[in-house]
């Protein structure tokens, strides 16, 4: 258990790591757009920073899978949050990126409602599923992505009213999140079929499951709707949205799926789905616009007395 304590400790450093050089380098960019991806992949590709930013979230994916050997969904997604601290201070150190009160507040909440979900689990009380119906996985995750990728295209169509306000992502984070939400079911899924013997075997039996085919397309999807999301909205803000959207649709869809049980002791079922409840309602009271900066002053007019 605690190897995979370690683990995700490790994937949130890398993720936060990974995502903020990212979003560095990709101010530096032209602007991309998801309806151009062959342009953006030539972009981002020859960017030595987005390259190591890549890296580093690839790395984070190899630790993401130790992790779903060794804990049950709900206690990883809880420690997986928990890496929203750590991106918020890299985006202030590297990015200059700077939260509002109410985000701040809004993200302790999101911690507080995480930790909530952390105490409601107890060792050796917690099965760990290896695997779950693929019907019933297909079922789940189709409907998923095509609302990830509605989502998307209505918030990008909203992007292109030259009078609309400025947005701070949630819309991108969360159509985002679906995504990655779907792709952390298929990396628990590949992390059941991993086995250390009869390793021809288990590769001939997770190519005929759903988890790679589901891995592929958000892998690809989630590459450039993330990067044209990142460029134009704050990591600080779009990431933290982003995982708790994933962190939350892996941890109620894919109890169930992968034969995870909820407790059975009232306080700790009570602290489970509590937490749950106060992490979905400070996602929906999130600010979903940022403050139209104001103009600026003439020269002439600070100079004058």
């Amino acid at each position: 258990m605690w190897w995979g304590v370690a683990a995700a400790l490790l994937a949130n450093t890398l993720y936060s790591l990974g995502f903020v050089l990212e979003k560095r380098a990709l101010t530096s960019l032209p602007e991309v757009s998801i309806r151009q991806p062959a342009r953006l992949l030539r972009l981002v590709l020859g960017s030595p920073l987005w390259i190591g930013g890549s890296l580093a979230l690839a790395a984070g994916f190899a630790a993401q899978l130790v992790v779903y050997r060794t804990l049950p969904i709900a206690a990883a997604q809880g420690i997986f949050v928990s890496g929203l601290v750590l991106l918020v201070l890299l985006s202030a150190r590297l990015l200059g990126e700077e939260t509002t009160g109410r985000e701040r507040y809004a993200l302790g909440a999101i911690l507080l409602a995480l930790l909530m979900v952390v105490l409601s689990l107890r060792e050796g009380a917690d099965s760990v599923g290896r695997d779950a119906p693929y019907p019933l996985v297909l079922l789940v995750c189709v409907p998923s992505l095509a609302a990830g990728v509605w989502l998307y295209g209505s918030a990008e169509r909203r992007a292109r009213n030259r009078h609309r306000r400025p947005t701070t992502g949630v819309e991108y984070g969360v159509a985002v999140g679906l995504l990655y939400g779907v792709s952390s079911l298929a990396i628990k899924g590949v992390s059941g079929h991993l086995t250390t013997d009869g390793i021809g075997g288990a590769v001939l039996d997770l190519l005929s499951s759903p988890y790679p085919y589901l891995l592929l397309f958000t892998g690809v999807f989630g590459l450039v709707m993330s990067q044209a999301a990142l460029q134009r909205c704050r990591a600080s803000l779009i990431v933290p949205v982003c995982t708790t959207v994933t962190s939350l649709f892996t941890a109620v869809l894919g109890t169930p799926a992968f034969g995870e049980a909820l407790p059975h002791d009232p306080l700790r079922l009570a602290l489970r789905v509590a937490g749950t409840a106060l992490a979905v309602a400070v996602l929906l009271t999130m600010p979903k616009h940022d403050s139209a900066p104001q103009p600026t002053a003439p020269a002439e007019e600070l100079a004058s007395p």
